[in-house]
């Protein structure tokens, strides 16, 4: 009973003495790093609604604990609206084995896609209005065998051109600025021919412009040849929209746009996407792939009713010649000023 006793005794001091130490133990080992995850960042070009996509991805990124320059490096580009210096940007991000690309807009999301194939690299792709036309994806539901996902940022024509309507209800010709090389712009003026009739839209008169530096010879090109002027969700238009409302306001054409910024830019309305929620949307998508989930296996998303915002500038509608209806500005998410 005492050898029993003493061992018992022994045994307890033993495990004090390792209890104790164990403070000791875990100051003197080193902490394993943190991982930290390597994006890479890309955009089409640079214009504020695009900023607001890469904001919002940021954003809901840090929400769900993948924070810059904590766990998270971003290695952003921008292509400056050249297709070639796109692809060479996609070709960089796989050679430099990022952890996952975010790709902002149609042309950077194909050549990130065409970039990745027969890698582990996933892509989250965000404002890209039809990603399975452009083949970024092979088809909007899951599961897929492809390693891409992400966000659209198409919208309701229908409402659109209801808005545009209402504000000019006189309006029978809709002149159209957009780079026919964007397959999103080509996709929602397809939709547009499709739906004019319904809203009463007799002709539309199409205005291409290629590259930036020819928005301003695409406005010009409609003067007296329509009663408004409309522009998609093109990048290059977009890029350009200063000169689209300097023709409309010298020559008095009510000039609409399709997402808020550009009303805040000086156009008279627009309804359309949030870019910032496509952008947390992305962001979202992105967490969740870097927590272990397969992208292919992640439905794309299009732009909610809720974030679809109806915003006027009445400003804007003076300069053009023409008053907003105050049921449209009441109706409005917000005012520009």
């Amino acid at each position: 009973m005492k050898r029993k006793g003493l061992l018992t005794l022994l045994s307890s001091i033993c495990l004090i003495l390792v209890l104790a130490a164990l403070p000791f133990i875990a100051a003197c080992t080193p902490e394993q790093p943190q991982k930290v995850y390597r994006i890479g960042e890309c955009m089409i070009i640079e214009h504020p609604d695009l900023f607001a996509d890469q904001e919002g991805f940021h954003k809901a990124m840090a929400e769900a604990g993948f924070v810059e320059g904590v766990n998270v490096e971003y290695t952003f580009l921008n292509a400056e609206g050249d297709m070639s210096l796109a692809k060479a940007i996609a070709d960089r991000f796989v050679a430099e084995k990022m952890d996952l690309i975010h790709a902002i807009a149609t042309p950077n999301a194909q050549a990130c896609v065409a970039a990745t194939e027969g890698s582990d690299i996933p892509v989250v792709f965000s404002t890209c209005t039809a990603p399975a036309v452009a083949e970024i994806v092979s088809t909007w539901d899951a599961p897929r065998t492809d390693n891409v996902t992400g966000v659209s940022d198409l919208a309701d024509m229908k409402g659109q051109m209801a808005m545009i309507k209402e504000i000019c209800p006189d309006m029978k010709i809709l002149g159209v600025i957009y780079n026919a090389g964007e397959v999103n712009s080509v996709v929602q003026m397809d939709q547009l021919k499709e739906i004019m009739a319904d809203v009463g839209i007799e002709k539309l008169v199409e205005a291409n412009c290629e590259t930036t530096a020819a928005v301003f010879t695409a406005a010009n090109s409609l003067i007296g040849r329509c009663d408004a002027i409309y522009i998609p969700t093109d990048n290059t238009a977009v890029s350009g929209l200063e000169s689209i409302i300097a023709v409309a306001e010298e020559n008095k054409i009510p000039f609409f746009g399709s997402t808020g910024d550009m009303v805040d830019r000086g156009c008279i309305a627009a309804k359309g996407a949030d870019y910032t929620w496509i952008g947390e949307e992305a962001g979202r998508y992105a967490a969740r792939i870097l927590n272990g989930e397969f992208a292919g296996d992640i439905p794309v998303v299009a732009c909610s009713a809720e974030a679809c915002k109806l915003v006027v500038n009445p400003g804007a509608a003076q300069r053009m010649g023409i008053t907003i209806p105050q049921a449209v500005i009441d109706k409005a998410s917000r005012v520009a000023e």
